[in-house]
């Protein structure tokens, strides 16, 4: 599995708006069919530090949610809003060890 984790620092006077826009963004990526995963993350030391946490089934999921309208809406409308630019770091999960014990939504069916 492919895990992103975003650190986003946004400017106090758009702080709300950035959590709508980016749960907008999480619960149309939870429903795209590489997507396991998509946590919203606001630091309790400072509230207008975020990390974004999104697991994917591989790498071709994350690239294909980069090509969602949904994402690219996102990218755009959040852009101006950040204190300093986001840093990304890219991980491969150890443990779970398969998509199938990450995947929450099959529990639904």
């Amino acid at each position: 599995m492919y895990i992103a984790c975003i650190h986003v620092e946004v400017n106090p006077s758009h702080r709300d708006v950035f959590i709508s826009a980016t749960l907008e963004n999480a619960r149309n990526t939870l429903e795209e069919p590489g997507s396991l995963r998509f946590d919203i993350i606001q630091s309790m030391d400072d509230p207008n530090k975020f990390m974004l946490y999104e697991v994917y089934r591989d790498v071709e999921g994350m690239v294909a949610h980069k090509k969602t309208t949904h994402y690219l809406r996102w990218r755009d409308k959040v852009a101006l809003w950040f204190a300093k630019p986001r840093q990304r770091i890219d991980y491969y999960s150890v443990f779970p060890e398969t998509p199938d014990e990450w995947d929450t939504k099959k529990s639904e069916e």
